[in-house]
């Protein structure tokens, strides 16, 4: 036994070097920054929705517009394409663009991770540990060179959080809602955030009633400011297309799509009532899209007990498999079908990786409830912020469908979390020994 815990100590005392040493941060950032290098050669043609991405800001880039079929649209969000557009009419239209930008919000991302899991967790060694694991997980890596929205929405909604976190002043409250405004405009949804937020400040402060009205004036300026972000857009929606639409109009079909006979879980576009409502005639988009949502709704309410037996299936769907970004290179990227081992090897590896870190997630919430009952420390704490984060988009896959890469932005939370169980270990280590 106390061989056992020489070893555990001088491999608290190892890790805690990790977490001190200077040496060590530059030797981390070294390790996230050589795999999205040498991705940087990678050309992955677009295909699926990173395909229409590309198509519409190539578009709007020569200046025709957002559209399709040659008709106004506001079918997706039109957040990614519109950031896509400034820079292909800075820098031209390529895929290397679209990679450095991707680096550069993942880049973002990183950094914003590493500070929050500081801050929160009141270690150096955190931040350090997070850095790590985002660093060696594939998957994460793997969306550099791919045209989706996941880098560039990543590093909003971390931005947004850490605004809100870390700054509590009336000019970062103004900054956060203007980032959680560009955020909607990559997922409309995104708004859901910010009381979700806000309930953890109230609740994590020791005088929550008395600081309710000033919380809620602060909550809703930051709505206030992200509607504002957003209204430019609404307005371009009223003033083409001759109807209300706050961001976009493809929620009706997501809903109906996730919803129905032929459901399991995913997005299942083959079902005959998606086939029945695609074969209507003389539907404008936004008749479309209130018919989609009427029928989902409707299917919800004559199903209550389908759509119940859907919740775990969807859960599953969004939550058991990882490492989805390789179908791109399988589709997009010619030399792929040369490294066919050495991919099934990464997305083993990623697979086990991303297992570890629901695990760590998992179990640094057990050990945290229990450490806080034990001292006696109030319970809801920014600690909450990633499963909070968790819940948000497992209750849009509940009501909607579940896929795998919607997980992508909670990934850096869970990497916090995992950070905090490491530096919890590291100090019981060292109060031991002391």
């Amino acid at each position: 036994m106390t061989g056992s815990s020489n070893r555990g100590q001088g491999l608290a005392r190892s890790i805690a070097w990790l977490g001190s040493a200077r040496g060590a941060l530059v030797l981390l950032w070294l390790l996230w920054l050589a795999p999205r290098a040498l991705l940087l050669l990678a050309h992955v043609t677009p295909s699926s929705d990173a395909a229409w991405y590309v198509d519409r800001a190539t578009e709007m880039a020569h200046g025709l517009g957002y559209r399709e079929h040659g008709a106004p649209t506001a079918y997706w969000p039109p957040g990614w394409p519109l950031t896509l557009t400034l820079l292909f009419r800075a820098f031209g239209v390529s895929t290397l663009v679209v990679s450095l930008f991707n680096l550069l919000c993942s880049a973002i991302s990183a950094l914003v991770m590493q500070d929050l899991a500081r801050r929160i967790g009141k270690s150096q060694l955190a931040g350090r540990i997070a850095l790590l694991l985002i660093a060696l997980y594939p998957n994460n890596a793997f969306y550099g060179p791919l045209a989706m929205t996941e880098c560039f929405y990543t590093a909003l909604l971390l931005g947004g959080c850490w605004l809100l976190v870390c700054r509590t002043g009336w000019v970062g409250l103004v900054l956060a809602g203007l980032v959680f405004g560009v955020a909607m405009l990559v997922k409309a949804q995104t708004l859901v955030v910010v009381p979700l937020i806000f309930a953890i400040r109230l609740w994590r402060e020791p005088d929550a009633l008395r600081r309710l009205p000033l919380l809620v004036a602060q909550g809703a300026l930051v709505v206030a400011v992200a509607l504002l972000t957003v209204s430019p857009w609404t307005l371009r929606n009223q003033r083409e297309m001759g109807a209300f639409v706050l961001v976009s109009t493809n929620g009706g079909i997501t809903l109906l799509t996730g919803n129905n006979d032929s459901a399991r879980g995913d997005f299942t576009p083959d079902d005959p009532l998606v086939h029945q409502l695609n074969a209507r005639k003389g539907l404008n988009e936004m008749q479309f899209d209130a018919e989609a949502k009427r029928l989902g709704v409707d299917w919800i309410k004559s199903h209550p007990v389908g759509f119940a037996k859907l919740v775990p299936l969807k859960l599953m769907r969004l939550w058991a498999p990882d490492g989805e970004a390789q179908w791109h290179y399988e589709r997009g990227w010619a030399p792929w079908s040369r490294f066919a081992k050495l991919g099934l090897a990464l997305r083993l590896a990623n697979q086990a990786i991303y297992v570890l870190m629901l695990l760590g997630m998992a179990g640094f919430a057990v050990v945290e409830l229990r450490r806080r009952h034990r001292e006696g420390v109030r319970l809801i704490d920014w600690w909450l912020l990633p499963y909070g984060i968790a819940a948000y988009v497992s209750a849009i896959a509940v009501v909607f469908s579940g896929q795998s890469r919607f997980h992508f932005p909670v990934m850096p939370f869970a990497a916090m979390t995992c950070g905090w169980l490491v530096a919890l270990w590291v100090d019981r280590k060292v109060k031991l020994k002391g």
